[in-house]
């Protein structure tokens, strides 16, 4: 019992964000902590369950078999510690307070709108923020508690955190309606070929989750232009000679040309 009186909740939780993240400095900035300090309250941990618990290696922290087991207990403690702050029923309409949404423009177009109304109808009383997905910072956000929620493809999101499916979704390729391409028949390596637009919403690169279609084809696209969002691809579609990949959502009402080319993805 001498060391169970020495075990403090913020050290468990020190030790579940290294098993997450296997790197000190990442830790230290997630907790609010500088690197010294988690290396201190990794030392007492160690003491404290008579284990290395954590080793280092050129690619960061390997955890010991011993942490491994371990980090199940931690889960559960941790789980039940938060369970005795949650009241022992949830009423919505007696919710107050700020709700904090991470997502994508798609996302912000094909699913909030009904979210939020029903978050109003349910919850009036509860002030709702939405912004776009910062995946570089996204575990840090999440794990301060500066994100409450995020919509996004699958990729974007920390295998650690749980989610739940809402749809699937495919990308169809399209062009402005007046362009040439509107009367040809287009064979994949000609798609792959034609100058495109992707949308990056994520961060500002030529690549996408496309890409990984074409390659399984043994092709690469000729991406030249990267946009920020999914809404504004159609109006660079109808000033330049291109194509894009866009979601199957976005497309009603606007003024393009459909192929029937599509690679499908999953929304959570």
């Amino acid at each position: 019992m001498k060391d169970i009186d020495r075990l403090e909740i913020k050290q468990l939780k020190i030790f579940q964000a290294l098993l997450r993240e296997r790197n000190v400095s990442r830790v230290a900035q997630q907790v609010g902590l500088t690197q010294q300090a988690v290396s201190g309250q990794l030392s007492k941990l160690r003491e404290i369950f008579d284990d290395r618990l954590f080793v280092r290696k050129s690619n960061g922290l390997v955890s010991t078999p011993y942490a491994e087991n371990l980090g199940e207990k931690v889960d559960q403690l941790l789980q039940g510690f938060d369970q005795l702050l949650k009241p022992d029923s949830f009423v919505p309409e007696l919710v107050e307070g700020t709700y904090v949404i991470a997502s994508t423009d798609y996302a912000q177009q094909v699913v909030l709108p009904e979210v939020i109304a029903k978050i109003r109808q349910q919850a009036p009383n509860l002030k709702i923020i939405i912004q776009d997905l910062d995946v570089d910072n996204l575990s840090s956000s999440l794990t301060a508690g500066k994100i409450n929620l995020v919509i996004a493809f699958p990729d974007f999101v920390p295998d650690n955190y749980p989610y739940k499916t809402l749809f699937s979704e495919y990308h169809i390729c399209v062009a402005a309606k007046g362009s040439p391409l509107a009367k040809k028949k287009l064979r994949i390596h000609d798609i792959a070929d034609y100058p495109q637009i992707i949308a990056s919403p994520s961060r500002p690169n030529f690549r996408g989750s496309i890409d990984t279609w074409f390659e399984e084809h043994g092709l690469r696209r000729n991406t030249v232009i990267s946009a920020p969002c999914f809404s504004i691809v159609p109006l660079y579609l109808e000033t330049t000679e291109t194509i894009a990949f866009l979601p199957s959502r976005l497309l009603k009402g606007t003024n393009l040309i459909l192929d029937s080319h599509n690679n499908r993805h999953t929304w959570q």
